[in-house]
């Protein structure tokens, strides 16, 4: 097990709080029949994370972004614990895939920030049916409109979060891997 030391903390930490600003400041909200959604460059970040750190110092950074983000927001709060999980889960997936595969580096951006991106709608999109329909117990009909607008919205953050971290993803990678070399 690798030692951490106080540059991943550093890095961890800096990557979070750039999480944290990008959900909280860069965000269009989307009003819906249903209440509001929104789109936000929250997820941009948690990619990077993954891109930038690796599996698990990036998914401890998106995790721990988004999560304070939630808990600073009375709207989220509850939310938190599957924020951190999900948000973690999305960026270890990134960094992971970009790890271990061995094509070029601009396809293992592409495909992990992909797959991490996707992976998050679908845990975000079965959170909100269970809540919905078991813990809140609205109608079904009311829980699957609720599911397909949030479903729309979300793919279309996933798509945007994809096409801004991957060239960030690219351009500040040099730099990173450089820093987290130096002595």
């Amino acid at each position: 097990m690798k030692k951490i030391t106080v540059k991943d903390i550093t890095l961890i930490g800096i990557m979070a709080a750039a999480v944290y600003v990008a959900s909280a400041f860069l965000q269009i909200p989307i009003p819906t029949a249903i209440g509001s959604t929104r789109l936000h460059m929250g997820n941009v970040m948690c990619l990077l994370s993954g891109m930038l750190l690796g599996a698990t110092p990036g998914g401890l950074a998106a995790g721990i972004g988004s999560m304070f983000f939630d808990l600073t927001n009375p709207a989220y709060i509850t939310s938190a614990p599957f924020t951190f999980a999900f948000k973690f889960i999305m960026a270890w997936l990134c960094g992971k895939i970009i790890s271990r595969c061995s094509v070029g580096l601009k396809m293992r951006f592409i495909g992990g920030s992909t797959a991490g991106a996707f992976l998050y709608v679908l845990l975000y999109i079965f959170k909100t049916f269970i809540e919905d329909r078991f813990v809140l117990g609205l109608p079904l009909e009311a829980v699957m409109l609720t599911v397909a607008q949030k479903s729309v919205v979300s793919s279309v953050n996933a798509v945007i979060s994809v096409v801004v971290a991957v060239p960030l993803g690219l351009a500040l990678r040099p730099a990173v891997t450089k820093f987290i070399s130096q002595k």
